[in-house]
């Protein structure tokens, strides 16, 4: 079996990708990929998780997690889908010594031990750090922003550390990462990678994100052109998506403002170009597919 877990960042697609996945639940029902809601399941995933910390796997823990989250048998299901952004931890306590994340390998290796004979997978959205730190901050309790990153430098927090330290980790986990600026040109690329199907199959809610950027006109236009041009490739509709997101992209929904101290326009360029140099390192750590558009 296949177990995509799907581990947000924090104050990426805010539950979007969920909903739009639970659109096609039934369909996918039907061809073996199971997506068990995740009340059934979030605090379970994480109390085993903090129990295999502390002690071994029994025989019969797979089964007996998999038989408490599923409403169908287990036996005919070829890809569970999970999804908790608190996986890894709260927002609260994201930042540790300049790292953010830094149980996420430990707890991907214990999810492993859970699933020792099927294949693990990690979906993750990351954001430039420019915007993340301060949505981050807004989520939590913490009334300093240095206290909340735990005394690091913004500057120091790479995701290509997070990743690195999670492969090595969890060497067998395969990682699928994707930058949150680009959701909505991939998001229909994004929900099929995550149920396992081909390129151009059907879905629901393929558009989603982007009906929430852009506005009713420029919707019904894009539509009406995707209906006119049936034969276009994946990588011509997102040529597509960008030219109509020029025109008619709803500006309130695409531009970011954070009133936080310190948090200056050159430090705001220094972060975003930082950002853009790790997402070369990222693409070149092996067992890792960056998607983009």
């Amino acid at each position: 079996m296949q177990v995509i877990l799907h581990a947000g960042a924090h104050c990426t697609d805010d539950g979007r990708l969920l909903k739009t996945l639970f659109k096609n639940r039934a369909a996918f029902q039907e061809r073996g990929i199971a997506l068990p809601r995740p009340r059934h399941y979030r605090q379970l995933l994480s109390a085993t998780v903090k129990a295999l910390s502390k002690r071994g796997v029994g025989p019969d823990s797979r089964m007996a997690f998999l038989d408490a989250i599923m409403d169908i048998d287990a036996t005919e299901v070829d890809r569970l889908i999970l999804n908790s952004e608190n996986f890894f931890c709260v927002p609260k306590i994201a930042f540790n010594k300049g790292r953010i994340y830094p149980l996420a390998g430990s707890r991907l290796a214990y999810l492993t031990h859970l699933f020792p004979d099927d294949e693990v997978e990690l979906f993750l959205s990351i954001r430039n750090p420019a915007t993340h730190l301060p949505a981050m901050y807004a989520a939590t309790p913490h009334t300093q922003f240095i206290e909340f990153l735990d005394g690091a430098d913004p500057s120091d927090i790479l995701w290509s550390d997070l990743i690195t330290n999670i492969r090595q980790q969890a060497p067998n986990v395969r990682i699928t990462v994707w930058c949150n600026e680009d959701t909505p040109m991939i998001w229909g690329e994004l929900v099929r990678e995550i149920a396992g199907l081909s390129a151009n199959e059907p879905i629901e809610g393929g558009y989603d994100l982007l009906a929430e950027i852009m506005s009713v006109e420029g919707m019904t236009r894009f539509k009406g052109y995707l209906e006119s041009h049936p034969e276009m490739t994946e990588m011509q509709t997102r040529r597509v998506i960008t030219a109509f997101l020029d025109k008619f992209a709803i500006d309130d929904m695409v531009e970011e403002e954070f009133d936080l101290d310190g948090w200056t326009n050159p430090l705001i360029e220094q972060l975003t170009e930082q950002y853009e140099e790790d997402l070369f390192t990222i693409n070149r750590i092996p067992g890792v597919e960056l998607l983009a558009p």
